[in-house]
């Protein structure tokens, strides 16, 4: 990887100076633009210097100064502005370098890197770079032994007072190159040649690098460049058996504090690449290496030295987690890979919390999934064997996840950074994630295992229990519930008579009670006499503000999943959430979620009963709203409003008598026989009717207060489908006059809605036509009046266009010419005709792009619509086209459209005369549907 080292500032701040000459760059100027990029306190005069010196560093008389720059006498900024420089020459101009001054090139670099050896490392490390771009272009035919000759070289010329500084140069030298190797602009077929001679120039540099970590002597900056060096050149897949003894004196450097990190790194690098699982035999002999730093470890461990632990562990994972599967299959060395096993066990158990006394053990985890999938997938024979082997050891990791999830005590908890508990959370939901893992591997006897521990400590009297153990039972419980059918187990139903007895007395703990029920709501729905068990826990909890999240998500999903069987607790769940609510005890998210639990809940109820807990629940907000309607627009108005219909909106969503999302799953759900006469949520709409016209009449501007109008509207819609019919005309009537007025991309999706469930039914025909009608016109007439800048539409918002796209995209998948023609509902009142040809330029223009995107789609069309789009092609087809252009030129779409009307889509392409000039983009459309037109 490149190195993108800042120079070192340099002697102090001067004067501000002025740009120099544009194309003017000689060595003076170069300088002066430096001094004015590094102390003119000025940001625009920076600007203008930066952007010089990048002209400059490509200029053909960066050839010359670039050497000038680089002379003893310079600050150490500008010399590397001159190392910069040749890099940037070097490799991207590499083709204006006549081949004759290749060596002399080669020969000058050389000569910096000797002198700089033991000068400013930052522009050593950019004449590194150089030459590394420099022998890359060069390999293989020009300079067929670059690395040797590189080493040959930097060992003839040492002496004995600078050979440490040459020896520092050589090994920075040898780390960069295949750093640069891994970002050069190479062709691909030359990168493929020159990786395969790098990864052969190893065997240069590798005996080289173990003489250095060998001799006992040498100073550690050495040998910690001779390991960045062998980390640097691991990743050109070079084969693991090459690597194998310098691994091994990597091993032994892990004993030095000083070259601790780089030989973690080192090693790490070394057996995490891809093929290294070719070498099984290398891989065995490194498992006694690893096992050879247990005591390292533990002494790391219990002087607390994170960085020592957290390093080994590196190395115990990166071997077993990218390889358990090629050891696995190594059955005669089950101990010895069981003993790896057991150490990465150690580092998943090691002391203290994370992330304030520990940081090692969220490495681990990724390893434990890995290696049950691995041993779930063996042959049957294997699998048994290793299955009876590692039961044992899944049963122990599970103790060790629920130890490690336990919260700190109180005191400590209190003490933490909002951070750390962050990095706790998240690390406490891998642990869930890891448990559910470990479910595949032990099965229900996993739930079994836990569900004793937790009855032994509730009904234990010898010692009182913490709370933080009960809590990690349950947690363990909870996350096996979330994500695997616990129905059939024989445990939940012990386990829903102890919560009951679980003595409540920390946020925590009755956090995880709420979700652990939660998690069991589907168990509860099929067992609907355990529902009393914990229903009252919920309801209490929903007082607390600090159970807001759990509890009302609990409920939600109670209600949910067992709202046939809640009508004899209605009442009171209505009336402890109505009063939760009007005392404002949740945030606005979690009322939301309390009003859908609500409706699930209602939904169960027979009519008469929905009416009279809707008129309960929501009277006091009608009577709010009435009262904000009456008074002028203002800024805490706006939020008590948006709060209330937003309410509303969530109550409908999941306020569904006829059982719309029940019937996917059979018609035995069907509990309760669909009623007859008007939707309670139809009813409720219509009283209230009136009152949401007046408080859209004084806020029809405002985009967000609409929103949440066409909220409750549509999701409504979306619930009810059918059953919302009585509201059709009225809704239609108000949405016209919204839309005529000030187009609002939230009334366009509504709309889009209607027309979707009602176009097709006749007796809501009339209204939907007039709708479709108005709509249409209203928006093609706004996109023609603000064309060409469309200022007018992005003050709109930025989610009007898309649904503009959408709107036409659905009437015309639709089928919606209501009718007549598709021409004359194209057309736009006061056009002048119906008939083809009619409607203005950018109109049509639109239309076609429909026509375009809808076709491209592989949508039905029938011959009149291909016809009439055809018919009304205009000189204006280019004004449109740029929103299609990527769709057909990136999407690769396909035209299906029956009765192949590719010729009409070529004659519309090339239609000339007046309008705007086509883009490069629309020429590309022009074209590619040319293209297909042949």
């Amino acid at each position: 990887m490149e190195r993108r080292e800042e120079p070192p500032p340099g002697p102090g701040p001067g004067p501000s100076v002025q740009q120099p000459p544009p194309l003017d760059f000689t060595v003076e100027n170069v300088e002066k633009a430096l001094h004015q990029l590094y102390y003119d306190p000025n940001i625009e005069n920076k600007n203008m210097a930066q952007k010089w010196l990048m002209q400059a560093q490509v200029s053909p008389q960066a050839w010359h100064f670039s050497w000038q720059l680089l002379q003893p006498d310079k600050v150490p900024e500008i010399q590397y502005f001159g190392a910069s420089a040749l890099h940037i020459k070097i490799s991207r101009y590499w083709s204006d370098i006549p081949a004759d001054q290749y060596e002399s090139l080669k020969a000058q670099l050389l000569a910096h890197i000797g002198r700089f050896a033991s000068g400013s490392k930052i522009v050593l490390t950019r004449l590194c770079v150089a030459l590394a771009a420099l022998a890359l272009s060069m390999m293989p035919d020009a300079w067929p032994c670059a690395v040797a000759d590189m080493v040959r070289l930097f060992q003839a010329e040492a002496t004995p007072g600078d050979g440490q500084g040459r020896c520092l140069a050589l090994l920075e030298l040898l780390t960069v190159l295949p750093e640069e190797f891994q970002t050069s602009r190479l062709p691909q077929y030359r990168k493929s040649q020159v990786r395969a001679m790098l990864a052969q120039e190893c065997r240069a540099i590798f005996p080289l690098l173990e003489q250095l970590l060998q001799q006992p002597n040498l100073p550690s900056p050495i040998k910690q460049k001779a390991l960045k060096c062998f980390s640097s050149w691991v990743p050109l897949e070079v084969p693991l058996l090459d690597c194998e003894r310098l691994i091994q004196a990597a091993f032994s450097a892990l004993r030095d504090p000083e070259l601790f990190d780089s030989s973690v790194e080192a090693i790490v690098n070394a057996i995490s690449q891809p093929d290294a699982q070719r070498y099984v035999n290398t891989l065995l002999k490194l498992i006694p290496l690893v096992l050879g730093l247990q005591e390292q470890l533990r002494q790391a461990v219990q002087n607390g030295d994170m960085e020592t632990s957290h390093g080994i562990c590196r190395v115990a994972v990166a071997l077993g987690e990218n390889h358990s599967r090629a050891l696995l299959d190594q059955v005669e060395h089950w101990q010895s890979f069981l003993a790896l096993v057991n150490m990465i066990m150690f580092c998943t158990g090691i002391p203290g919390h994370y992330p304030v006394n520990e940081t090692t053990s969220s490495l681990t985890l990724t390893f434990w999934y890995t290696l049950q999938d691995d041993i779930l997938s063996l042959e049957a024979d294997k699998q048994a064997v290793y299955q009876q082997l590692y039961r044992p050891v899944y049963f122990h990791l599970v103790d060790v996840l629920l130890h490690k999830a336990q919260f700190p005590a109180d005191e400590e908890y209190n003490f933490w950074s909002s951070d750390e508990k962050e990095q706790f959370r998240i690390y406490r939901v891998d642990i869930s994630d890891t448990l559910m893992y470990v479910y595949e591997m032990l099965g229900a006897e996993l739930l079994s295992n836990l569900y004793d521990k937790l009855g032994r400590l509730l009904t234990s009297s010898e010692q009182p229990c913490s709370w933080q153990h009960t809590e990690a039972l349950l947690y363990g419980f909870q996350s096996i519930a979330e994500t695997i059918d616990v129905n059939y187990s024989d445990v939940v139903p012990g386990l829903i008579g102890l919560i009951p007895r679980i003595s409540i007395s920390n946020v925590q703990l009755a956090d995880t009670v709420m979700f652990t029920i939660g998690a069991l709501s589907e168990w509860l729905a099929d067992h609907p006499v355990m529902i009393n068990n914990v229903l009252p826990l919920v309801l209490h909890a929903l007082g607390n503000p600090e159970l807001s999240v759990s509890s009302v998500s609990t409920l939600k999903k109670i209600c949910r999943e067992c709202k046939y069987d809640l009508p004899p607790y209605a009442a009171n769940i209505v009336a402890v959430s109505q009063d939760v609510l009007m005392k404002q005890i949740h945030k606005t998210s979690q009322c939301m979620w309390l009003m859908q639990a609500l409706g699930f809940l209602l939904s169960a109820l027979q009519v008469e009963e929905i009416l009279k807990n809707l008129h309960s629940l929501i009277t006091p907000y009608i009577q709010q709203l009435e009262k904000l309607a009456e008074e002028m627009p203002n800024p805490s108005n706006k939020l008590a409003i948006v709060h209330i219909l937003g309410l509303l909106s969530n109550l409908f969503t999941t306020l569904d008598i006829s059982h719309h999302e029940d019937e996917h799953e059979g018609p035995e759900l069907r509990k309760l026989p669909i009623p007859q006469g008007p939707n309670p949520v139809v009813v409720v709409l219509q009283q209230v009717f009136q009152l949401i016209q007046k408080v859209l009449s004084k806020w029809l501007n405002d985009a967000q207060v609409v929103e949440a109008v066409c909220a409750i509207f549509e999701k409504s819609v979306k619930t009810l489908l059918d059953d919302f019919a009585p509201m059709v005309p009225q809704l239609c009537e108000m949405l016209g006059q919204m839309y005529s007025t000030i187009p609002q991309a939230s009334a366009l999706d509504l709309t889009r809605q209607l027309v979707h469930i009602f176009a097709h039914e006749p007796a809501h025909f009339p209204p939907i036509k007039a709708l479709f009608l108005l709509v249409t016109s209203v928006t093609l007439t706004l996109f023609q009046q603000e064309w060409p800048d469309w200022k007018g539409i992005e003050r709109l918002g930025t989610r009007f266009p898309e649904e503009v796209a959408g709107w036409s995209g659905r009437a015309v998948r639709e089928g919606v010419c209501l009718g007549q023609p598709w021409h004359s509902a194209a057309a736009p009142p006061g056009s002048g005709g119906s008939g083809p040809g009619q409607a203005q330029g950018p109109t049509r223009g639109c239309l076609f792009l429909d026509f375009l995107f809808t076709a491209g789609l592989g949508l039905p069309w029938n011959r009149e619509m291909v016809l009439c789009c055809h018919s009304s092609a205009s000189p204006h087809l280019a004004w449109g086209c740029q929103p299609i252009v990527w769709e057909l030129c990136e999407g690769g779409l396909e035209f299906r459209v029956p009765g192949a009307p590719l010729p009409q889509l070529c004659l519309l392409a090339q239609a000339q005369g007046q309008g705007p000039p086509p883009s490069p983009a629309d020429a590309a459309a022009q074209t590619l549907v040319r293209g297909r037109g042949s």
